[in-house]
């Protein structure tokens, strides 16, 4: 590797140390101001008012606080220290700096816990000991500070060459070429992060914002409660042990059941390109530490609301697909399938001169006097039983029903999809009719009897009207099966001529004598009455 690379990276692996050792302090710092601010917002709430000038004290030594670690932990300081060889005096110098506010929020908060004891007030108590113990492991991180390049930074955190090893994935350079934006209701928010100040921060500035909230110490940890529970957002550090925020990120997004869960990256790492890489792999946001709460809220009300845009539309487009499957389903109860395909890839016209159809019309006979003497209901249910059981022998012999009028039953074979048996299927459902007629009689106890006209030839189909619009055929075929039905013998499938003549070597005909048909004359008629040669494989043909 080139020197001049070298030098880059052992800037970029400085500047993370750096935010490592900033983050250590400025956690437990971040706490003390946080939860000073949240007292002294609290403090009127609960008769507290006295509290006040004490918690301001807190809040502006927390404050100085900060403004020390931004102003002593900088990389100019620590490498002119490093440089000069003068490094103990500049750790001897910040402990002293450090411990001065550090008195003050330790001796005014040790005062108000025994008063708010006294006051008998829990939730400010609990706050007043949440801002100590952040006190408490801020002395703890002042004492243990030593040269970072040759030793632990604190006692319970990892080895430089850990950190080192660590710190190279998670800031890795941009490939060349790399790119890189009110108050919502009441959300399950997943917090994940390594420092306890933090995580109760924003666990309790969160909570007071009405959500729900769950915290996480490691990576490991916050993947399991994302297998086991649903959330709306998270918020992740980036610097974590074992598992780096960016790992977590990486596997969330990969995973496509928890890819659309939003992700707000929170860390101290100051690297521009650590913030691309995140949004990059699908972070919503990116926050800084120590985090500002308005921005903080301001960004995390954001993210929620973008996710509930998208949660509502996810749930308008399945209705809509709902919708349009039912719609579908409708309209393929209106139309042909192959008709309901032209229509929806833009055919407006439908109209088909189709060469060789089989058309079967049957009609109940007697059926103004049966209408006459049932009910309503018992009428309405005779005709849907037969007719549901005509609609089952459509489709058993795959053919098209066309419509029904009034109690006549019109179906067509070969219009839409040429088959070379189409008649025969024709006829063997003509056959069925007249069984399923027998049987329906049976079983309701009444006298029905039914004819049955087929013809064969050249039809013209298409789509007439546009307000309940239907699929229909029209021609001289279509007018000579109905005029066989209407003058033929019930009980019987009536055919004509052209029919005998294509089927009769599969299927047994009587002569029919000559029948006056309007419009035709004296036509010679059949009377079909079984198969002769048994379909292939036992089917209809």
């Amino acid at each position: 590797m080139p020197a001049a690379s070298e030098s880059h990276s052992n800037r970029r692996l400085k500047r993370a140390l750096l935010a490592h050792v900033r983050q250590d302090f400025s956690a437990p710092v971040g706490a003390i101001v946080g939860f000073a601010e949240i007292l002294l917002e609290d403090a009127p709430r609960h008769g507290l008012d006295r509290f006040g000038p004490d918690l301001a004290r807190i809040r502006q030594a927390g404050v100085a606080l900060q403004q020390l670690i931004d102003g002593l932990i900088d990389p100019g300081c620590v490498a002119q220290r490093a440089a000069d060889g003068d490094y103990e005096t500049f750790v001897s110098k910040l402990r002293h700096d450090l411990r001065t506010p550090m008195n003050a929020v330790k001796g005014y908060g040790e005062m108000l816990l025994e008063d708010a004891l006294a006051a008998h007030v829990p939730v400010f108590v609990r706050d007043l000991q949440n801002m100590l113990g952040a006190a408490k492991r801020l002395l703890a991180r002042i004492d243990s500070l030593v040269d970072f390049a040759g030793a632990d930074m604190v006692a319970d955190r990892e080895a430089p060459a850990q950190l080192l090893d660590r710190l190279s994935h998670v800031i890795r350079p941009l490939p060349d070429g790399g790119t890189a934006a009110k108050q919502t209701e009441p959300s399950r928010i997943l917090v994940v992060d390594d420092h306890r100040s933090n995580r109760d921060l924003l666990a309790r500035r969160l909570t007071r914002d009405g959500h729900e909230v769950v915290t996480a110490e490691d990576g490991a940890t916050a993947l399991k409660l994302v297998e086991e529970n649903a959330f709306d957002l998270v918020l992740l550090d980036l610097l974590m042990p074992r598992m780096s925020g960016y790992e977590v990120l990486c596997r969330l997004k990969s995973d496509p059941r928890h890819s659309e869960l939003p992700v707000i990256m929170i860390s101290a790492l100051d690297e521009i390109d650590s913030v691309v890489r995140c949004i990059e792999v699908g972070a919503e946001d990116y926050l800084p530490k120590p985090f500002d709460p308005v921005l903080l809220r301001a960004r995390l009300n954001s993210c929620l609301e973008r996710k509930r845009l998208r949660d509502r539309e996810r749930v308008i487009a399945q209705q809509l697909r709902v919708e349009k499957e039912k719609s579908e389903v409708l309209l393929l109860n209106v139309l042909p399938k192959a008709i309901v395909t032209r229509l929806q890839l833009g055919e407006n016209a439908i109209a088909d001169h189709v060469p060789d159809v089989a058309i079967l019309f049957a009609d109940l006979v007697g059926f103004t006097r049966l209408s006459a003497r049932l009910t309503a209901a018992r009428l309405v249910e005779l005709l849907n039983l037969l007719f549901t059981d005509f609609d089952r022998l459509t489709i058993q012999f795959g053919l098209e029903k066309i419509k029904t009028i009034g109690d006549a039953y019109m179906v067509a074979g070969g219009l839409l999809e040429i088959r070379g048996n189409h008649l025969a299927a024709v006829a063997d459902m003509g056959l069925a009719i007249l069984e399923s007629v027998h049987l329906a009689s049976r079983r309701l106890d009444e006298p029905l009897q039914i004819r049955v006209g087929v013809h064969v030839g050249p039809v013209v189909a298409g789509i007439i009207g546009t307000h309940k619009f239907i699929y229909d055929i029209w021609g001289d075929t279509v007018n000579t099966a109905s005029r066989l039905e209407a003058n033929g013998v019930a009980d019987v499938v009536n055919v004509s001529g052209e029919v005998y003549r294509r089927l009769q070597d599969d299927f047994a005909f009587e002569p029919g004598g000559m029948v006056n048909l309007k419009g035709k004359g004296p036509t010679d008629v059949y009377f079909l009455r079984q198969r002769r040669v048994a379909a292939p494989g036992g089917q209809p043909p």
